[in-house]
């Protein structure tokens, strides 16, 4: 599963999911794309479920980008400690997902291949999401 080698803090605040995504929601490697149309936590699992979905109903063939990536640690306290004594220790590892962010990209594989392949993905994530097909560039034939 994915996670950062090293962080600059071990713990986080756990922010806010406001706004839609300024950067990454547009399709820029593949020809296929998952994007997400709610805000949300997507864990090292989902994102790992969603890769081994795809890459299984593509039978292994064409190309994936993952274009979110887990860098953000979740904590969690001990079942039935006491109040105070601080914050718990990390626990998993999330990435914070705001609307219009490409999740995955696929190329390389026919049409039918690649929407079915992302919406069978998009059963794993947490959130509501949306096939994107990148439309196909007329090609200027010779005259």
């Amino acid at each position: 599963m994915l996670s950062p080698k090293r962080t600059k803090f071990r713990r986080y605040h756990r922010g806010h999911r406001r706004g839609a995504s300024s950067r990454g929601n547009t399709l820029v490697f593949g020809t296929f794309g998952l994007q997400a149309q709610e805000p949300g936590w997507v864990s090292a699992r989902q994102i790992e479920a969603g890769r081994r979905t795809i890459t299984r109903y593509a039978k292994r063939g064409g190309k994936l980008w993952i274009r979110i990536f887990p860098d953000r640690p979740i904590t969690v306290r001990p079942a039935e400690t006491r109040m105070g004594s601080g914050k718990g220790s990390p626990d998993y590892w999330i990435s914070v997902v705001r609307p219009g962010r490409i999740l995955y990209e696929l190329s390389g594989v026919p049409n039918e291949v690649g929407t079915e392949a992302l919406r069978m993905a998009a059963y794993k994530m947490p959130m509501k999401t949306k096939v994107l097909v990148r439309a196909l560039e007329a090609s200027v034939a010779p005259a």
